[in-house]
């Protein structure tokens, strides 16, 4: 990470994360799946994106938050990751962050809902703390079952 980077901020619950801006295809309002059988609960079902039928992963449910509330501010993100298209449902988007390698800090090691190995680094922008995401990684790790093969 030797350049600037911008993120595309959102949250869960009362955390702040972030997604590398270059994997964000669009940003949609929610709409209901269809579900999927054998789908874990994270993954809300799918949606038709244009011809492309792409998944929907309840991010506060693959993390273990709250049960999520879907209203008006809820939207999905819609990634591509690799040759793969996946929607993230997300409470709220706020803003594009630009980060230099100043601004990312390490990760500590702890046990979370999220591998460490899927944090790419803490960003740390005035006030706001930012956790960023591995989305890549996050994506394609064997626990989420979307991805045919990891693409690194």
């Amino acid at each position: 990470m030797t350049s600037v980077r911008e993120f595309l901020a959102f949250k869960l619950g009362k955390e702040e994360y972030g997604v590398d801006i270059l994997r964000v295809q669009e940003i949609r309002s929610y709409e209901e799946p269809t579900r999927m059988a054998n789908a874990p609960d994270f993954i809300k079902g799918v949606i038709n994106l244009r011809g492309v039928i792409v998944p929907i992963v309840d991010m506060r449910l693959k993390f273990n938050l709250d049960e999520a509330n879907y209203d008006g501010f809820t939207v999905v993100i819609v990634l591509n990751i690799g040759q793969q298209v996946v929607g993230m449902v997300v409470d709220s988007v706020s803003d594009v962050i630009t980060l230099t390698p100043q601004q990312l800090r390490p990760v500590p090691e702890f046990s979370s809902a999220i591998g460490s190995d899927h944090l790419l680094a803490i960003g740390s922008l005035d006030e706001r703390m930012l956790i960023l995401l591995d989305i890549e990684k996050l994506m394609s790790s064997a626990e989420m079952g979307l991805m045919a093969e990891a693409v690194h």
